[in-house]
């Protein structure tokens, strides 16, 4: 089973992603490790500051993944709809996102951009255009995993 957890950066992603790998007994991939060790990132954007990454050449490294797996990557919703089998869309209140941001040094465009991509669900949009069986966790307070395992 494949899954991938997707989001706006700092919507919690890799705590989900983790947690459920840990429970499931499923490898964890840091997708950010791939682009790293594969050298994947194509260029800067400093206007955006973030990498430029062709999403169909890290596809391809991710459908060599074989068997139980959780990808954690706010691109991994690009991935074809026949390799994954749940679709995992962290979300969080924009007061509480605007303040893990800021924690995390970003510009106020970086910030802005990622709070619009959370209020126009911008990953939620793009997973649903690619027919993906999706799961929204809202990741604002604690959450309760329990739950989650029993839906998986």
């Amino acid at each position: 089973m494949i899954i991938i957890v997707t989001g706006t950066p700092a919507t919690g992603k890799t705590k989900v992603a983790k947690e459920i790998a840990k429970r499931l007994k499923y490898k964890y991939i840091d997708v950010n490790s791939i682009i790293k060790e594969n050298k994947l990132a194509e260029g800067y954007d400093d206007k955006l500051k973030s990498k430029i990454v062709d999403v169909n050449n890290l596809n391809k490294i991710l459908l060599k993944i074989k068997g139980n797996a959780v990808i954690d990557s706010h691109l991994s919703h690009y991935l074809p709809k026949k390799f994954v089998d749940l679709c995992i869309i962290t979300k969080c209140d924009l007061k509480v996102l605007k303040k893990r941001l800021e924690k995390r040094g970003y510009s106020k465009e970086k910030i802005r951009e990622n709070l619009n991509a959370e209020i126009f669900d911008v990953c939620l949009v793009e997973a649903n255009e690619r027919k993906h069986n999706i799961m929204v966790i809202d990741n604002t307070k604690k959450v309760d995993f329990n739950k989650i395992i029993k839906k998986i």
